[in-house]
């Protein structure tokens, strides 16, 4: 894989990649909003990609329904819809690619016996590279065999960036992660991987996401370099959280998105601190609020925090 492969956008290219694993809840509109506004208002061009490579989590019908959401919100994308689980055999180059280079290696470490390794900065555990030189004796008997990627020896694992709301971003990723999976035992391709040869297949130019995927970056930025594709700018919005703290999901129990799209519209607007119309009135319409949202985006007036707590009505579903 390699820069010649990736098509030339002619202007700013965004995208918003839900996860089919349940309905779309306020952080997602969040998120989605962002990602569209910060596109629109630069004159570009807006993708939506489904990310349902992790086959196990997806959920029937939730992409169906993701779709329909985003179109009652009045969100309206450009080109097709890529969807991951299609795309396997553009993975598999780009990991053989890797491997070709010599920079994969198999792995046979279970997740149990990971958990007994120390924890990252972020909270992961670091890989401590049982199988980095071969796989050991006494292991050699197991078949299930996931994919590492080799990282680099001195500083070439060590990854800066600048976000374009957080600010400056450094990750050691030999410290604090260590050679992270491709291709995972049971042979799905590992999220990392798929994002990145993804972003570079549709020639995304930026990535406005929410805050909790901060520290994934580094290891997508490391991919891109070892792949030989472009590094899109990054921008991290703050995470929507509930009274616990936690941040909105399907496992927080987050409540699916209202029917009724202008407030909730109106509630991220607000979540994001971006201004209102003059005289603070709020739109009236769907319409209305896209027309102003696109003008009105501003990168300067984003909270520049990870997370911030979802309004009261958006966090959890309803009891019973």
């Amino acid at each position: 894989m390699n820069a010649g492969a990736i098509p030339a956008p002619a202007r700013h290219r965004g995208r918003f990649a839900p996860s089919p694993t349940g309905p779309l809840h306020f952080g997602s509109l969040v998120a989605a909003l962002a990602s569209a506004c910060d596109a629109r208002h630069a004159g570009g061009e807006w993708l939506l990609r489904i990310e349902d490579v992790d086959l196990p989590r997806n959920r029937p019908g939730a992409d169906a329904a993701i779709l329909r959401a985003l179109e009652r919100f009045g969100f309206a994308w450009d080109g097709p819809v890529l969807r991951q689980s299609a795309r396997a055999d553009v993975y598999g180059d780009a990991l053989r690619s890797l491997q070709r280079q010599g920079e994969v290696y198999p792995c046979v470490c279970t997740r149990r016996e990971l958990e007994a390794a120390a924890l990252g900065p972020g909270g992961e555990r670091i890989y401590p590279g049982t199988c980095r030189q071969g796989i050991p004796a006494a292991l050699a008997g197991r078949t299930a065999r996931a994919q590492r990627l080799a990282l680099a020896g001195d500083t070439g694992a060590c990854i800066e960036f600048r976000d374009r709301l957080q600010g400056r971003q450094r990750q050691d990723l030999r410290a604090e992660v260590g050679d992270f999976v491709l291709r995972r035992a049971d042979g799905l391709f590992a999220y990392q991987l798929a994002v990145v040869v993804d972003d570079a297949a549709q020639g995304v130019t930026h990535v406005v996401r929410g805050a909790d995927l901060l520290s994934s970056t580094a290891r997508q930025i490391y991919l891109q370099r070892r792949l030989q594709v472009a590094t899109p700018a990054y921008l991290h919005v703050p995470v929507a959280v509930n009274a616990d703290g936690a941040k909105l999901s399907k496992q927080t129990l987050a409540a699916p998105l209202p029917a009724d799209a202008l407030p909730a519209l109106r509630a991220a607007w607000r979540f994001l601190d971006q201004p209102l119309p003059q005289g603070s009135a709020e739109p009236a319409s769907v319409a209305e609020f896209w027309q102003h949202a696109i003008a009105a985006w501003s990168v300067a007036r984003l909270p520049p925090t990870l997370q911030l707590p979802a309004p009261a009505g958006f966090a959890s579903r309803a009891a019973g």
